[in-house]
């Protein structure tokens, strides 16, 4: 071993990296010198037009979103199609740095404007190679390091063009190809079956929480109780002493508002922002009607914003039962129901009075337990196979970074 580098390998710009890789520029690498995407607004999804591709359409795998997908319709748009081993690089905002590979299956493209087009040379480098090294810990250093300037954090396609990466031979490129490939089936074949799991669940707690399904030993007829029987209003405001987590109540869940926006958009004066302790319903004082609306199970407590709206769930009821009973479509369709579109159909007041009034079917708090049972077990199914999803995208990432440093040699 000479100067620490080992026999094969030698000293580059990017590290030590083995004799037959070179350091080359993106630019070299490829057939243009980066292609800004059309600006051109989005419109409803159509068959029959290009789906547009936007940075919030891009997943952080680097995979297309399926859903809300929407269309261009721009007599300028022929330009912007994308082609097989095409590969875009957000270049502003907070998602500077992602990467989407084209994949034809994801339909007819067109990439919008936050986005700078490469089209990769085949003679020089494999497509799926340059993706992969775009989720290198050296490539996003590489990002935040070049990104950070005054105001919004952006790249630009001529900065894009001068992003170095170590080369392999074609042959050892193909092969570090698709022995990444099987890790990228593992973690799909995963992914489909956390799908079919929440389906399952889906329709489990369908057919348990509208009594279309009961359970063994239960037969006795669900009773009627109004929303103010079951949930009463708490108005618990901030202890100035306390330091509390700031949520927020989205449709996926009430999250810690920090880490869910990436920055603090919580008012300097919480004075008056309201306690929500686990066990509480949370909902949004305007996105209620589209889901916005959960029970606290992830944190102790925390305090929301004086817009949302919180409530106690009273006594003998199962907690789980109703975690699962507010996510319920009949639960969504009275919340739907009692909504009152206000300045825009997406942002609408709730009707309280009407709300307070909505009667439901609620079975007993055995039965309501027994059915919590299922439906956590459920849950708990669903839980482990993301944390196996998880597990395989991680020995991914690390098996990647070996190889695409040329630590880990493959044979070819």
């Amino acid at each position: 071993m000479k100067n620490n580098i080992p026999q094969g390998y030698k000293a580059t710009a990017l590290g030590i990296i083995p004799q037959e890789w070179e350091v080359m520029r993106l630019e070299d690498l490829c057939h243009n010198e980066g292609d800004y995407g059309i600006n051109a607004p989005a419109t409803d999804f159509s068959d029959k037009l290009p789906t547009y591709l936007r940075i919030t359409d891009i997943d952080d795998d680097g995979k297309f979103i399926i859903a809300n997908k929407a269309s261009v319709n721009n007599p300028n748009s022929g330009s912007y199609h994308l082609k097989d081993g095409d590969i875009v690089f957000a270049r502003t905002g907070a998602t500077v740095g992602k990467t989407y590979l084209y994949n034809r299956e994801d339909g007819d493209l067109v990439f919008a404007g936050f986005l700078i087009r490469f089209s990769p040379n085949a003679q020089k480098i494999v497509p799926y190679y340059l993706k992969a090294y775009t989720n290198t810990s050296t490539y996003w250093k590489w990002v935040k390091i070049t990104s950070q300037r005054s105001g919004q954090p952006g790249i630009n396609a001529t900065e894009y063009c001068s992003l170095q990466i170590p080369v392999p031979p074609l042959a050892e490129q193909r092969k570090i190809a698709e022995v990444l490939g099987v890790w990228d089936e593992a973690i799909e074949k995963q992914a489909r079956l956390i799908e079919k799991l929440a389906l399952r669940k889906r329709g489990l707690m369908q057919r348990l929480l509208s009594a279309k399904l009961r359970l063994p030993g239960f037969s006795d007829p669900w009773q009627k109780v109004k929303f103010c029987e079951l949930f009463t209003k708490s108005i618990k405001t901030a202890d100035p002493l306390t330091k509390y987590e700031v949520l927020s109540v989205t449709k996926e869940g009430i999250v810690a508002q920090k880490s869910y926006f990436n920055k603090d958009i919580a008012s300097e004066d919480t004075s008056k922002y309201i306690v929500v302790e686990r066990g509480d319903l949370a909902m949004s004082g305007l996105n209620f009607w589209m889901g916005s609306c959960h029970i606290l199970t992830n944190f102790n407590e925390g305090i929301i914003s004086p817009a949302y709206k919180v409530f106690k769930v009273t006594e003998h009821n199962n907690i789980n039962f109703i975690r699962d009973f507010v996510r319920s479509s009949m639960f969504l369709q009275a919340l739907q129901g009692c909504s009152v579109i206000g300045a825009s159909i997406v942002r609408r007041n709730l009707d309280k009075e009407m709300l307070y009034e909505w009667t439901f079917k609620i079975p007993s708090l055995k039965e309501q337990t027994a059915i919590a049972k299922v439906l956590t077990a459920a849950d708990r199914e669903i839980e482990l196979a993301k944390e196996k999803h998880e597990r395989l995208r991680h020995q991914k990432r690390g098996l990647m970074q070996q190889l695409l440093t040329g630590k880990k040699r493959v044979k070819y």
